[in-house]
């Protein structure tokens, strides 16, 4: 079963294009017209192994809002339509990242219940550019459509680009870890359900 979705939306803001596979080999192409965004998606895909296809045209002329905002629903659309049900996923998964001086853990669960709990600090305003402040959003936006709850922690770190890269790469992980397959099929809920 193709573990993949494409996902369009387009409003007065943005225009944005996803395609997902679940099932990559971590290749991408992403173009937000945020550099340091870029960066983190493309990490994101790499350490997930997912393959990943974003563009987003937005209104950059105001400022990075709306793309990143705009782009985090839109793959958490898509990725919630690639686990489908998830029937024979592991649902829960959890990751830890070191950046040098820095680490990172994420850990999530496939409930079907969007929360986030962020503990990053902000230690600068922007990265390139990308208001830090945003890093938070995107995540927020992310689980909110992909209905996931999602715990992402700095356990320690001074750098904010080492920060915010190993919480990418560290949501990459933990999200790769909660769809991998295994093997025994059902729903993993005493409910039966993830998705009602």
């Amino acid at each position: 079963m193709s573990r993949t979705a494409t996902v369009d939306r387009t409003t007065s803001e943005t225009d944005i294009h996803v395609r997902l596979n679940l099932d990559g080999t971590g290749q991408s192409s992403v173009t937000t017209g945020i550099g340091f965004l870029d960066h983190m998606l493309t990490a994101w895909s790499k350490h997930a192994h997912f393959g990943l296809a974003i563009s987003c045209s937005g209104d950059l002329h105001i400022d990075e809002h709306h793309s990143v905002e705009d782009s985090a629903i839109v793959l958490g659309r898509a990725f919630a339509q690639a686990v489908g049900d998830a029937a024979g996923i592991e649902r829960f998964g959890a990751s830890y990242v070191p950046m040098d001086e820095t680490l990172v853990r994420s850990v999530v669960d496939l409930s079907g219940r969007p929360f986030l709990v962020w503990r990053v600090p902000a230690l600068r305003e922007t990265i390139g550019d990308l208001p830090v402040e945003l890093a938070q959003h995107f995540w927020m936006s992310f689980a909110e459509h992909s209905r996931v709850t999602l715990h992402i922690e700095c356990l320690y770190g001074t750098n904010q680009h080492h920060i915010l890269e190993a919480v990418w790469k560290s949501c990459g992980r933990a999200l790769a870890a909660a769809v991998k397959t295994t093997g025994r099929g059902g729903i993993p809920s005493t409910k039966g359900t993830l998705t009602a």
